[in-house]
Formats: C-alpha cells, structure tokens, sequence
C-alpha cells in the first residue's frame, strides 16, 4: 500500500546502508515530499515491539544512489515530518585496526569528515553553529552497546568513523594514513547524515558492520566491492535482529541532550 499523507506516524527510524535493503514485513510504503527534493526511496512504515517505526533505504532498495548522491537532506527531513526523533543507522564500515575483523560491530563515538562535495546543513542564512563535539547520541550508543551484546558477532563499544567522499575506496597510503591517526573504521555515508540529524535536533546512533580490512591493513589486492556486499550479507540477518531489539530497547523520553541542541539559537527555517 502506498500514500502520500505525510502525518506524524513515527518515533524511530531505521537508514539502513548496503545490503540492508529491507527491515519492516507488509509495512505500508510512503511517498514524502520535501524542500530538498525526493527521499532515496518510499518510507516504510511499521510497528515493532508496540512501537511505530520507519525504514529508509539509504542507496535506494535497488542500490541507484551512490555515497556522493543520496539526498542525505532530504532523507533527514522526511523522516522528522513523519515524528522521527531517533535514527538508527546501520552501514557497512571498512577496518582501519587489526583487532577489528570482518564481521565485527562497532558503535562509533566519534567522526572525522573527510568528504569533500557534500551539502551538509539545512542553514544557508544566519548564525546556527550547532554543537556536534560528540555527533551520536549517548542514550541510543548505550542502548545499542546492550543489544549488541547479545549477539553472535563481536562488538566493540567506541571507535572514530571517518568518513571519505567515495565512491570509490582509499588508497593504501590514505587507509595507512588514516589508522596512523588512530581512527577506528572507514566509511562513505555517516556524513553528513549525522551533522543534519542534529540540526533537525534528532537522536542518531551509528551501527557499523565492519566489512573488510581497508586497504592499508593487510597486504594483498584491497577492498572490493563483492567482498564487501557478500560479507554484509553473510552478517546482515544477525545485524537485523541487533536493530530489532535496539528499536525495542530504546529509551522514547530521550534522557540525552539532543532535543535541546537547538535552544536558545534564532532558525531561519521553520523546522517539521
């Protein structure tokens, strides 16, 4: 079923990355229209341990939209004019440390933009500087540090994301480079969709599924695409269940700091 009511009928969302292309069974699919433009896909709406839920394909259900084009403001915004105000996001990470195999789940605290073409605010006029010195949302990491817990996979609590321009991957000396900083993981989607989450005063957490080791931690032919997608789906149902009882653990009061993120700071756009 398909409509284009865009009334408030969410509290969490789900974006989910590569090879995550579905979440909610005989969900009802949504078409939301936006300032910024169409959503990489229709929203699908569900409910989920008694609560209401959204699913976005980040790169589209039929993976059309590379890194460097998702309407990453657009996705944000549809969400938040459905209710969102948590978002779990999934996606798929490369290794930049030995310790941290394939098949591992890290929950970043920390990002580093290495991106280079990518709009990353809604606010084009004035002064809106918001805070973004730790860019996830405590609550959310700790809830999701629970759940991952219990799962079959190893899961490491903290870890920088940097996140690159894509699409495609780094070289040796970039991936040497960026472990030589003492980051965590590599990726080509946490930005900006984490810095627009908290402009929209949302709650965002990070769930990486490290896919590979980048190609400056092992020696050999690097990152390739199939090994990355076959890696993810080997993994994927396990990270589906770890989203499903994040979605059914997390806290909706919000005890964190990110609905206050814009008090006190004048808009000059009226916000969903």
């Amino acid at each position: 079923m398909s409509t284009d009511a865009p009334s408030p009928q969410a509290d969490i969302a789900v974006i989910g990355g590569s090879g995550f292309y579905s979440l909610l069974d005989g969900a009802q699919l949504v078409h939301i229209a936006t300032p910024y433009g169409e959503p990489s896909d229709p929203i699908a709406l569900g409910t989920v341990a008694g609560r209401q839920v959204a699913f976005l394909a980040r790169h589209g259900t039929d993976h059309r939209h590379p890194p460097h084009r998702i309407n990453y403001r657009a996705n944000l915004w549809a969400l938040r004019s459905l209710g969102v105000r948590q978002v779990l996001a999934p996606c798929a990470v490369g290794s930049l440390r030995p310790e941290l195999g394939p098949g591992s789940i890290v929950i970043p605290d920390q990002l580093v933009d290495r991106t280079t073409s990518r709009v990353q605010t809604y606010f084009d006029e004035g002064a809106v500087h918001v805070p973004f010195a730790d860019p996830y949302c405590p609550a959310g990491r700790t809830t999701v540090v629970k759940a991952a817990a219990g799962t079959s996979l190893p899961a490491h609590d903290g870890g920088v994301m940097v996140v690159i321009e894509g699409p495609r991957f780094s070289t040796r000396a970039e991936s040497r480079w960026y472990a030589s900083s003492g980051w965590s993981v590599v990726n080509m989607t946490g930005h900006p969709e984490a810095v627009l989450a908290r402009e929209l005063a949302l709650c965002y957490t990070p769930i990486a599924l490290v896919t590979d080791y980048d190609a400056g931690v092992q020696a050999g032919d690097g990152v390739s695409q199939d090994e990355v997608f076959r890696i993810f789906g080997e993994n994927v149902e396990v990270l589906k269940g770890l989203v499903l009882e994040a979605i059914a653990q997390l806290d909706l009061t919000r005890p964190c700091s990110c609905a206050a993120v814009l008090d006190g700071i004048t808009l000059p756009i009226n916000l969903p």
